[in-house]
């Protein structure tokens, strides 16, 4: 759990450095590129080539090239728009993905995950839920498309690692994941990329370091590994614990306008839906004990 939590402080700070910095100015398929380059970086010098079998390289690196290559295309042309309270506000809907994915890819049926997700769901739309603009349906499809591959990355992950020798260290296969997006990122600056729109000032290249050695990196990574610790509904939740944390960061540093009383309200919705999904956690444990 305290993986999830630090990671979602993370990917706060990634939102408004998006917006703010490199949203209509550098181009989004070499952000995307760089991000994932510098990711992949971060974790080839530790891959073990014979830990996995030929099936599960492949399965690995299909995941990451749909939650990161994919999601992340997804996700930059967003905010070409989208503000960011809008990208958060259209992110509102994953929790109730990833419920649905899980149950469908461990062929099982679980209405209380769908229920506490729905309830995230909630919580996000009191503190988002405004009038949008002009781009209201092209933003809102496009991010629905990042919020799948990002969902069905997570709970593709914790099926395919139920497979996995319990020997195996995970930092020494998760390169495969990188090497995936890679080969969705790589043809996909190429073909549609604009070598006119580079990052032309250091603070646009330091965020693309940041969020590519950091937030994706590590941040894809130890996210990941605390998705595997926790049940799918309280997984499902934390997917919108980010809109809560994104909105204090773009409100504490760049002033953002923001109705505290709502976040308030809302991040309270979303804390009892936590609650409620830890509790039925731990009595599930507690009678598989017994």
């Amino acid at each position: 759990m305290i993986q999830l939590v630090a990671v979602t402080m993370l990917w706060a700070f990634s939102f408004s450095l998006i917006g703010e910095y490199l949203a209509g100015s550098v181009d989004s398929y070499f952000a995307v590129l760089t991000r994932i380059l510098l990711a992949s970086l971060v974790f080839l010098p530790c891959l073990k080539l014979s830990l996995l079998t030929s099936v599960q390289k492949l399965m690995l690196a299909a995941l990451g090239a749909i939650q990161l290559g994919v999601m992340y295309i997804f996700f930059y042309h967003s905010f070409l728009y989208l503000s960011v309270p809008e990208v958060l506000l259209f992110t509102i809907i994953t929790p109730l993905y990833v419920a649905i994915l899980n149950d469908i890819l461990f062929r099982r049926f679980t209405p209380f995950h769908i229920v506490c997700a729905c309830i995230a769901m909630v919580g996000a739309m009191v503190i988002r839920f405004e009038e949008v603009s002009s781009d209201f349906w092209t933003g809102f499809f496009i991010v629905q498309g990042a919020n799948i591959c990002f969902a069905l990355g997570q709970v593709g992950y914790r099926k395919l690692i139920s497979d996995f020798p319990s020997t195996v260290s995970h930092y020494n296969v998760f390169g495969w994941f990188y090497l995936g997006a890679l080969t969705v990122a790589l043809p996909a600056f190429f073909i549609f990329g604009n070598d006119q729109q580079l990052p032309h000032s250091m603070m646009q290249w330091g965020v693309l370091v940041w969020l590519g050695v950091v937030a994706s990196g590590l941040g894809y990574y130890f996210w990941n590994q605390g998705a595997l610790k926790v049940s799918a509904a309280t997984l499902a939740i934390m997917n919108n614990a980010l809109i809560p944390a994104g909105l204090v960061v773009n409100l504490l540093l760049w002033q953002k306008d923001t109705d505290l009383t709502r976040l308030a309200f809302g991040g309270g919705i979303i804390a009892a839906a936590l609650w409620l999904s830890h509790c039925r956690s731990k009595k599930e444990a507690c009678e598989a004990l017994h």
